[in-house]
C-alpha cells in the first residue's frame, strides 16, 4: 500500500541518541512524502511536549526504549493511561528484540516494536510502519507486533 501524498504526516521521534534522530530526519526526506517532524532527546521532555501542546497530536511516535530521565516504557505507561494522549499510536524503538521486553510493551499498548536497523533498510522500515498504521490505528495480533525490515 503505497504512502498518502495527500496527507501530512505528524511524526514525532523521541531518542537520546543524535545520530539516529539525525539519521531518522534523513530517512524521512527519501520517502516522498509531506511531513512535521519533531524530535525530543528524553522521556522527560516527550511528555512536557505532549502534554504541553494543542492538538493535532502525532499521527506516530517513535519512542526509544532506553533514554534518560524518564526510559521509554515510563513514557510508554504514562501516555497509555492519559485519556487525551492514548490515541497516539506508539511505535518502540530498540537495537534489540527481545520477547520479554516485547511482551510487556504489548500488553502496555505499543502497537509496534521495531528493531533499530541500519541506515539503508531504515526509510523501508519507517515506510512499513506508517503503511501499518493507515490501514489500522488499532493495535496489531501480538504476531504481528514486532518489526525487523
Amino acid at each position: 500500500m503505497p504512502l498518502n501524498t495527500n496527507k501530512t504526516y505528524n511524526i514525532l521521534l523521541a531518542d537520546d541518541d543524535w545520530d539516529d534522530r539525525f539519521f531518522f530526519g534523513k530517512a524521512l526526506k527519501q520517502l516522498g512524502i509531506a511531513y512535521h517532524f519533531h524530535s525530543v532527546i528524553d522521556g522527560d521532555q516527550l511528555m512536557t511536549y505532549l502534554t504541553s501542546r494543542p492538538e493535532p497530536f502525532p499521527d506516530v511516535l517513535f519512542l526509544d526504549i532506553n533514554m534518560p530521565c524518564k526510559n521509554g516504557v515510563e513514557c510508554l505507561t504514562e501516555i497509555k493511561r492519559n485519556k487525551a494522549l492514548k490515541g497516539i499510536p506508539v511505535v518502540i524503538c530498540s537495537t534489540s528484540l527481545l520477547i520479554d521486553a516485547a511482551d510487556l510493551l504489548y500488553k502496555t499498548g505499543a502497537h509496534y516494536y521495531m528493531h533499530k536497523c541500519d541506515f539503508d533498510k531504515l526509510p523501508g522500515c519507517i515506510k512499513t510502519i506508517i503503511d501499518l498504521l493507515a490501514k489500522n490505528q488499532l493495535q496489531p495480533p501480538r504476531d504481528e507486533f514486532m518489526i525487523n525490515v
